[in-house]
């Protein structure tokens, strides 16, 4: 307890000496910890001009698949016709496809190519360190208000340090509303490994929060679980210990309502002030909200990877509008006819209040500014986000992370990946990361991340299958200290130089495996390299396993 104790103290003293160092004293800007960029070497942060019609299309769509890597199954899908999906999209053509417009042909995202080395070299250990673990959140709102902003406040009271704001099961200490819940972090991208850390949270309306209109954890936790069976189609799912006399309900589905139960089965309606409202078939309800963070790779004094207080985006998306399937499979048939005219995308800016998906929910982002405060994007900036959150074949209600929860009870509470097994995708057997390391032939979509290549890869590029099986999910996608400070300085780069609408990728060497122009003639991959089916919900093993038959 004591050696605890004293890496604690000399972590902060470390911290507060280079905040004095660097700055002079404590209170000047956070931005003083990182290297200067003259103006004239920083983009302009601007809602006056779009450089990347094509901003939709992710960095990783470039990567050179070299006829045999795919990191593309993970968001390009095709289902069965008789999938009972709400997600109708069918894009899995573009595994390796670059079925791209004209404009798309060129990648815009040059950040990928940048030369960093000499940056890194420029901000110390002690510097990143002191960066990283500074509140940037708590004075958001303030901020907002000076502006007489119009859109969406963050109102979680400290979001910064989840531990302060979130209780066991994930309920916001404040009375917010908000939920946060353990998930499976998306392959690629979302891994602490390859350059942030994240959460996601979710707010259900007042309405499924309360019983004759007073506050109830009971009923707020039903609906939520009501909900997660929608999204997962389930039949029944593990619940934490409730009485079904105080709801008056039958919430095990024996016919009886006689006690405690810790199962709850598929019904036709939501529970509480909102039993009126059916749930839906893979439909969140409207007024649904979801806050995601995306923050820098934390270290703590163990050297473990952790989430830290500075953010780097602050995500958040409202569910406006529930569709009718009909209206669903209209729009993404509208969607496919586009791609096939090679038609640029297109969609409705509400300024503040952030950019419809066109599928029935609002989109909007904060990101550091050149200090590293955080500000509205731009609105080419939130284009941006588009690419995920609009039409991506693998996607429920155009979202991730709710699907890819850990079943049932113990999966409510903040995310933590230490001791999670690699659950398998619910339409395949292996370990999900274990198959993408397959398939991906990398750690990442660009297959440039050596640290990966070096734990789970034999030399001749075969992956160590029994290593991989034998570790959790937090070992098997976080990277070391080393990496770790790397990652967090080569990211500060961007932040100095506002270059987010060129590239958020934390690299310090320029990509060798992706294209900077794509050949329209560029050959698809070879069907067996192609990988249809996948599902990005999970099988775990403790969880609810049973997946419905018919539609909620």
């Amino acid at each position: 307890m004591k050696f605890a104790v004293t890496i604690r103290i000399t972590a902060f003293l470390v911290a507060l000496a280079a905040l004095l160092s660097v700055s002079g004293c404590g209170n000047d800007s956070a931005g003083d910890l990182l290297p200067e960029v003259p103006e004239a070497q920083r983009t302009e942060v601007t809602n006056n001009a779009i450089t990347n019609l094509e901003a939709p299309i992710p960095p990783q769509c470039y990567t050179k698949t070299e006829d045999r890597f795919n990191p593309c199954y993970t968001c390009h899908q095709r289902y069965p016709s008789d999938e009972k999906r709400m997600n109708k999209l069918d894009d899995g053509a573009l595994q390796g496809g670059y079925a791209f417009s004209d404009v798309g042909l060129s990648n815009h995202w040059s950040n990928l190519f940048v030369d960093r080395q000499q940056w890194l070299e420029q901000v110390s250990d002690e510097a990143i360190l002191a960066w990283i673990n500074q509140d940037n959140y708590s004075g958001l709102p303030a901020r907002l208000q000076q502006q007489d902003w119009k859109g969406f406040m963050p109102d979680l009271a400290n979001y910064a340090n989840p531990q302060q704001a979130f209780d066991e099961q994930g309920f916001a200490l404040d009375g917010s509303g908000w939920v946060a819940f353990n998930y499976k972090p998306f392959p690629g991208t979302f891994w602490p490994t390859n350059g942030s850390t994240d959460d996601v949270i979710i707010r259900l309306p007042k309405a499924f929060r309360e019983q004759r209109g007073k506050d109830s954890r009971d009923i707020y936790l039903l609906n939520l679980s009501l909900l997660e069976m929608a999204i997962k189609q389930l039949d029944n799912i593990t619940i934490p210990e409730i009485d079904e006399s105080t709801i008056n309900a039958d919430l095990n589905g024996d016919g009886n309502i006689d006690g405690k139960v810790q199962q709850l089965r598929h019904r036709q309606h939501y529970l509480g002030d909102a039993g009126d409202i059916a749930l839906a078939q893979q439909q969140y309800p409207t007024g649904t909200e979801f806050m995601h963070s995306v923050r820098y790779v934390g270290i703590d004094d163990n050297d473990t990877i952790v989430v830290p207080p500075r953010m780097k985006e602050l995500r958040y998306m409202r569910k406006i509008r529930q569709l009718d399937p009909y209206d669903v499979e209209s729009r993404y048939a509208r969607e496919r006819k586009d791609k096939r005219l090679g038609m640029l995308p297109t969609f409705i800016n509400h300024f503040d209040e952030g950019m419809e998906n066109g599928l029935g929910w609002m989109v909007s982002g904060f990101i550091e500014d050149y200090d590293g405060e955080l500000r509205p994007q731009t609105f080419e900036e939130n284009m941006q986000c588009m690419g995920c959150h609009a039409a991506v074949g693998t996607t429920i209600d155009q979202t991730f992370a709710f699907a890819r929860k850990v079943s049932g009870a113990r999966g409510w509470g903040y995310i933590d990946t230490r001791g999670m097994e690699d659950a398998p995708s619910i339409a395949e057997t292996e370990g999900e990361i274990l198959n993408y390391l397959k398939r991906a032939g990398g750690g990442s979509e660009f297959r440039e991340n050596p640290e990966m290549l070096k734990r789970w890869y034999h030399d001749d590029g075969s992956v160590n299958e029994e290593k991989i099986k034998g570790a959790d999910v937090y070992t098997l996608i976080a990277p070391s200290r080393e990496r770790a400070l790397k990652l967090n300085k080569a990211y500060t780069h961007i932040v100095r130089h506002q270059s987010y609408i060129r590239g958020r990728d934390a690299t310090w060497l320029p990509a060798q495996n992706v294209f900077d122009e794509v050949s329209a003639g560029e050959p698809p991959l070879p069907r067996e390299h192609q990988y249809y089916g996948w599902d990005v919900r999970l099988d775990w093993q403790n969880g609810v396993e049973k997946q419905s038959q018919a539609a909620p």
